[in-house]
């Protein structure tokens, strides 16, 4: 017996080749009513495509906005279409299998409202990716997490816990969490509404930390649907790995100054965030050094074959 239907909301700019993949697959999936899919800006040929796709099928809804907007104004807009009961905001590079959404609904509808449900999100390898199960963000467990200070909890405790869960033993059923990726995120559309939506300040990045710790504060629950699986490829718009990582600092900054506004919290928040200015910078540039590197390795192998 179905609860209610499931409408997916889709984000995407420049996603590039595995955006066809997931758009087959939210097609395919037979526990998804509507699919509502925000294009912002993708090359001409690739918006002709989705055109396409979207006149040959009654449940796909296709919206130009006209530019890049950010990832929370776009999910904003494909929940303005939405008529479902609940919905469903899922990455362009995720591929959705059978049975996730209405598995996540059966979850969310056994919680307290206000309440969002993950799923499990899976590299190509199988492996869990960051970022679906994590505990509470504070400027102080940002930097335990930027300066792998968790390495400390051993000698010091608690207080040095890293907040990312990936690695711990994969639970048998859903369990109660304090944030989850808005790469694979359900919640029902009422609740949404009611709680503002997603904070358009945010472009992209931590927009889906604010939307739980909402969720929260308002009384509901954040849970984590190890049952529920799919595979996330990640990273694979052309926006330079820059521009995301300097975004992902504003989007830090804000939820900082948003919810950690009162002292001595705002002594610590000022403290944190050049340290975390910094190190995504320094990060950035280790990733691309490390990436030219690499590449370099492989023509030279290739020259030598």
């Amino acid at each position: 017996m179905s609860l209610g239907r499931v409408s997916v909301v889709m984000v995407t700019w420049r996603t590039g080749p595995h955006l066809r993949e997931a758009v087959r697959a939210v097609l395919a999936a037979p526990d998804v009513d509507e699919f509502i899919l925000v294009n912002h800006d993708n090359p001409p040929e690739v918006e002709a495509e989705l055109r396409v796709m979207a006149d040959a099928n009654e449940r796909m809804t296709f919206i130009a906005s006209g530019g890049n907007l950010g990832f929370s104004k776009g999910c904003n807009l494909g929940a303005d279409q939405a008529s479902g009961d609940f919905i469903f905001f899922l990455n362009p590079d995720a591929v959705l299998a059978p049975g996730v959404a209405s598995r996540l609904v059966e979850t969310g509808e056994t919680a307290r409202r206000p309440w969002i449900v993950g799923a499990r999100v899976l590299d190509k390898n199988g492996r869990e990716q960051r970022g679906a199960r994590r505990g509470l963000l504070t400027p102080w467990t940002a930097l335990v997490g930027f300066l792998g200070l968790h390495r400390l909890e051993p000698v010091f405790g608690r207080a040095f816990h890293d907040i990312h869960r990936e690695r711990d033993p994969v639970p048998p059923g859903p369990i109660r969490i304090d944030v989850t990726s808005g790469a694979a995120l359900m919640m029902r559309r009422d609740d949404f509404n009611a709680l503002g939506r997603f904070d358009e300040r945010y472009f992209l990045h931590v927009e889906d930390i604010d939307l739980c710790r909402r969720v929260l504060e308002a009384g509901g629950e954040v849970l984590f649907e190890p049952r529920a699986e799919l595979l996330h490829y990640g990273s694979t718009s052309e926006a330079s790995l820059f521009r995301v990582e300097w975004n992902k600092a504003h989007g830090f900054r804000r939820y900082f100054w948003k919810f950690y506004a009162r002292f001595p919290q705002r002594v610590m928040t000022i403290i944190a965030i050049p340290f975390i200015y910094g190190l995504i910078v320094a990060r950035s540039i280790y990733i691309w050094v490390r990436g030219w590197i690499e590449g370099l390795v492989r023509r030279v192998r290739g020259l030598d074959d």
